[in-house]
């Protein structure tokens, strides 16, 4: 990643919390410590953040605490033909007239280019979701109620009597922040309230990660494997852990990205 979008990057997270630490910014950027540390010398320097023992904090701490993790703009541009093959695949397990979760995120995002000549119920909580679909397609759209996260570009309630509870789907679509023998894993408790909220309304769970996500690992489980019925990911997921969802009784879906390529059906980036 280009120093300049790690600068981005930092700032961005120290404006969402108390204090940044190295960790959560190497996650971010998958940097070294060591870049990080630079990084952050650099910046307090700058005057744009304060150096502070383990990580940074921002010049004037923010009234309103974000949410943990990458942007959604940071996110769309990692491994975007991978997750439009994925997507290709979500979309497949559809019929019009299915009432459907599409959970925000970049990889679920790009469901809208498959999902343009469908008739579904589309539920969201999020706000590309929604705009995308209302413009580019005859779905019916619900979008969620609660505070918007501008760099997540989504929706969340902390509140049990909001529309959430109210809609019904046959599936729900979501990616994740990591996937491990313990199951899905997020970055922030209040995601994990909200998802966890959505996932209760939805008969089957459909889980969108790329291979990379196999790596990736949080200290927030949002739910077993056991939930999940279908997991769509990309040829780079290792032996061992097609065998671990093999072994929890999840349904594996590859999506071949090199047809999808070869052939022009994957769409571009929106």
């Amino acid at each position: 990643m280009h120093e300049k979008e790690r600068h981005r990057i930092i700032l961005s997270a120290v404006q969402e919390k108390p204090v940044a630490t190295v960790p959560e910014l190497v996650d971010l950027t998958d940097s070294s410590e060591a870049t990080i540390r630079r990084d952050i010398a650099a910046l307090h320097v700058q005057k744009k953040l304060r150096r502070v023992r383990g990580g940074a904090e921002a010049l004037h701490p923010p009234q309103f605490v974000g949410l943990a993790g990458r942007p959604f703009t940071v996110n769309e541009t990692l491994n975007t033909r991978q997750k439009q093959a994925i997507a290709k695949e979500a979309v497949a397990l559809c019929e019009d007239g299915d009432p459907i979760i599409i959970n925000g995120g970049t990889t679920t995002f790009q469901m809208v280019h498959f999902l343009t000549n469908r008739r579904m119920q589309v539920f969201t909580n999020s706000f590309n979701i929604a705009e995308h679909l209302l413009k580019h397609s005859k779905n019916t759209i619900m979008l969620s109620g609660g505070t918007i996260y501008r760099e997540q570009n989504i929706v969340l309630s902390p509140f049990d009597n909001d529309v959430t509870r109210n809609f019904y789907a046959r599936r729900m679509f979501m990616g994740a922040q990591g996937l491990g023998p313990l199951g899905l894993m997020e970055a922030d408790p209040l995601l994990i309230q909200a998802e966890q909220k959505l996932i209760d309304q939805a008969d089957e769970l459909v889980v969108l990660v790329d291979s990379t996500k196999f790596k990736k690992r949080s200290s927030l489980i949002l739910c077993g494997l056991k939930r999940i019925a279908t997991i769509i990911t990309d040829s780079g997921i290792e032996d061992r852990d097609a065998a671990m969802l093999e072994e929890a009784g999840v349904n594996l879906i590859v999506a071949n990205v090199q047809a999808d390529a070869k052939t022009g059906n994957a769409p571009s980036s929106a």
